[in-house]
């Protein structure tokens, strides 16, 4: 079990790497924005489903109900997080901010 979540763990850590480096490096907010909401919604139910992992390598009845707690907390990440960045981005949308547009090149 100790495996498992720490495979789940890693994979959740590179995802959120992979976040950032999406936030880093994208040209506008949308793009960043879209980065962020989906790499770090996926990091987070991964590490999240790592800690309940590991927190059933001892089991008896009171670890099984903080895993499905925190099993729990990871569905409410996983609907929560691409909800408020649609949200945002739409709101950004709303007043104004313009998505990037590629250049054209001049003949």
């Amino acid at each position: 079990m100790n495996i498992i979540a720490t495979v789940l763990i890693i994979a959740g850590l590179l995802f959120f790497a992979i976040g950032t480096i999406g936030i880093l490096r994208f040209p506008d907010f949308f793009t960043r924005a879209h980065a962020a909401g989906k790499c770090d919604s996926l990091a987070a139910v991964l590490v999240f489903l790592g800690i309940a992992a590991y927190n059933l390598s001892d089991l008896s009845l009171a670890t099984v109900l903080v895993s499905i707690k925190i099993l729990f907390i990871a569905v409410f990440v996983f609907v929560a997080s691409p909800t408020a960045t649609h949200a945002i981005t739409e709101a950004a949308l709303l007043i104004g901010v313009k998505p990037w547009e590629k250049e054209k090149k001049r003949s």
